[in-house]
């Protein structure tokens, strides 16, 4: 971890290795429940907690984000939550490492931080809450909170696990490289 250590402190911070992220998303595991805050007002969870409108309406859940959204997944959409005060933002992801989640990953996280913005609260769901909206997660974390991929990893798993697939965590390392970017010609 101390390696870590000195990515992050170095001025001129370098994405990990997929391996270091890996090792960061499997250290220091813990039971995770069906849903949990990772962020203020930001929740990580499964389609079971999604399809709850009374757990949803308990929880305060004011937005929801299915990275799992259309036909061949989990089939809520507006029309399921229109009897609630929900507004519904799916995004048609496939959990494959061959799937290209990040043109997504923009739109997904100003949806999230417009929610947030209103005082909101959002629940980012795909089957298990692992993999696609863990991803769409942190890509947030990434892209509105400036937060770098490590950052947005420790954050989230503080409160969650959660495992990206191969192909995803490649995507967020390529945003995590572009935003490190941005930041230094700032």
């Amino acid at each position: 971890d101390s390696q870590l250590k000195e990515l992050i402190s170095e001025p001129g911070y370098q994405t990990p290795p997929t391996c270091d992220l890996l090792g960061l998303l499997l250290k220091n595991r813990r039971p995770t429940g069906a849903v949990n805050e990772v962020w203020p007002n930001l929740c990580v969870g499964d389609a079971a907690t999604a399809q709850d409108k009374s757990l949803l309406a308990d929880l305060g859940i004011t937005h929801v984000v299915n990275a799992a959204d259309g036909p061949q997944h989990i089939d809520t959409g507006p029309c399921f939550y229109q009897d609630t005060n929900i507004v519904y933002y799916g995004v048609e992801a496939a959990d494959s490492k061959d799937f290209n989640l990040s043109p997504f990953f923009t739109d997904a996280a100003a949806f999230i931080h417009n929610a947030l913005l209103q005082q909101g609260k959002v629940l980012v769901h795909c089957a298990r809450g692992i993999s696609r909206s863990a991803t769409l997660v942190l890509a947030f974390l990434m892209i509105k909170e400036r937060l770098t991929l490590v950052e947005a990893i420790k954050a989230v798993c503080g409160h969650r696990n959660i495992l990206p697939n191969a192909g995803f965590l490649d995507q967020l390392r390529h945003l995590d490289s572009l935003l490190a970017l941005e930041r230094k010609e700032k």
